[in-house]
């Protein structure tokens, strides 16, 4: 029988906190110690911001196809629209897929007036800006533009391709 059943539970606890402690930092050890940018590989050269632009294009492209399916393709599957003339956020491809089904109707073509590229890491960059679509209204035909600020976060898939995994894009305030 023990005598000392207070400090029995004390010494438990602190032994229990000293071997959390220890995995917690062999395991931050073991992060932090981890090579950059692992989706791409030990040896994958960093993206440029060239390269980042480049997904802009890749997806402006997509717009002119007129095909949603194709547009939503360069969405990940668990990917978040904030849209430009929408007021629902979307969620899923489904959803991606609704929103360019309508928006595609107008024939955008999107040009950017201002880019700033955030390279995090090796799999994931934020390109943010000032953007405007060139629209043309598909039941009068009348032609307005649109000027939106953006913000397109991507992340490298394991196979390495460049997905969007969110897409905010907002009309500017007026005045």
């Amino acid at each position: 029988m023990n005598r000392h059943p207070a400090r029995r539970r004390i010494a438990v606890a602190a032994t229990a906190t000293a071997v959390l402690a220890a995995g917690t930092f062999a395991l931050g050890a073991g992060v932090a110690g981890a090579e950059p940018g692992s989706k791409g590989g030990k040896h994958a050269k960093p993206v440029t911001k060239a390269q980042v632009l480049g997904l802009f294009d890749q997806w402006n492209a997509a717009l002119q196809t007129g095909d949603p399916k194709t547009v939503a393709d360069l969405y990940a599957k668990d990917a978040v629209l904030l849209p430009t003339v929408s007021n629902q956020v979307r969620t899923d491809r489904a959803g991606i897929v609704d929103y360019f089904e309508h928006f595609l109707l107008n024939k955008p073509k999107g040009t950017k007036i201002e880019s700033v590229v955030n390279i995090l890491d090796r799999d994931t960059v934020i390109d943010t800006g000032v953007y405007e679509f060139a629209l043309t209204d598909h039941d009068t035909g009348a032609k307005s533009t649109v000027k939106a600020r953006y913000t397109y976060a991507y992340e490298k898939q394991p196979n390495g391709k460049w997905l969007i995994v969110n897409h905010h894009s907002s009309k500017m305030p007026q005045g």
